[in-house]
């Protein structure tokens, strides 16, 4: 083997090396602001800390976007040589350093979940953090929405509910506008639903009389009695009959869930048309036992209003 032939190709094999390692260096990854790296933080400053994330040079990570709360010791939220995510916020200044955020990470992440348990109609637990006039505002992982009054199950004396926990459902989810609108009344329907089903026997209170039916509330949603439902024989003025607060046992002949409709019926209850109007409280006491056979007949003739 030629000697001279060898270094000439081992000076090559060097120089396309060193060429390689320069090449890399002066692409630096491109970083760019809204892209997710990972590294490894390895030296804290007052101001933050710096972070190890393969390029020319570190990336920094300001205390204030270190976390969604205040944060007064970096080494218990950030702890040197841990590798995580972070989120690019400021892309490189003149010495090639980006900078970083874990709050904004959080909150982008925050937010994805968010719009996945909106679109699976999923109920979360949230805590009242404030009260005022329009409803009450409310910590959702660590994100700020709103509960408008009339969407409150309480709605008299609100600012008794700052720190209690409530079950609520989505409204609204804006990435854009950073709007986050719950409801806990259609999370209370969404629950009370899924407690009842066709043939169940219900208990609750008269909450209003109408020409058409009775309105009977059960334990956060209404349930309508339709005049034809009540009983087998023709009723004239439901007044005569029912009244408001009293409380009713009927039967669920009807759900629809996505119109919050729950129909029920006294009418079935009946062993003889006009029994429930000459004996309403024998019908209500026996209505247990009643329930059963009318059970049966129901999922062979379901009986509409």
């Amino acid at each position: 083997m030629n000697p001279k032939s060898t270094g000439s190709q081992s000076a090559k094999a060097s120089f396309s090396m060193d060429d390689f390692a320069k090449a890399l260096e002066q692409h630096n990854y491109e970083f760019q602001k809204g892209q997710v790296v990972r590294g490894k933080p390895f030296e804290y400053d007052s101001n933050g800390a710096y972070v190890d994330i393969g390029g020319k040079s570190p990336g920094f990570l300001p205390i204030q976007e270190a976390a969604l709360r205040t944060v007064t010791d970096l080494s218990q939220v950030v702890p040197l040589q841990e590798e995580r995510e972070f989120l690019i916020i400021r892309e490189q200044n003149e010495d090639g350093q980006v900078t970083l955020s874990l709050k904004q990470l959080e909150i982008k992440q925050a937010w994805e979940q968010l719009i996945e348990l909106q679109e699976s109609g999923k109920v979360l637990q949230v805590r009242v953090t404030g009260a005022n006039k329009g409803g009450v505002t409310v910590d959702v992982q660590g994100m700020r929405g709103f509960i408008p009054r009339s969407h409150l199950v309480e709605r008299d004396n609100i600012e008794s509910l700052i720190g209690q926990a409530l079950s609520v459902s989505f409204l609204e989810v804006d990435r854009e506008r950073e709007k986050l609108v719950l409801s806990q009344r259609l999370a209370t329907k969404s629950s009370a639903f899924s407690q009842l089903e066709i043939g169940q026997l219900v208990e609750g209170k008269v909450g209003s009389i109408k020409p058409f039916g009775v309105f009977v509330d059960l334990e956060g949603i209404s349930g309508l009695l339709h005049i034809k439902q009540v009983s087998q024989s023709y009723i004239d003025d439901l007044s005569k009959v029912f009244s408001i607060g009293q409380f009713v046992k009927a039967l669920v002949v009807d759900l629809d869930e996505s119109r919050g409709r729950v129909s029920l019926s006294t009418r079935v209850l009946e062993n003889y048309p006009g029994e429930i109007v000459e004996k309403m409280t024998e019908v209500m006491d026996t209505a247990q036992e009643r329930s059963e056979k009318a059970r049966k007949n129901l999922t062979n003739s379901p009986l509409q209003p």
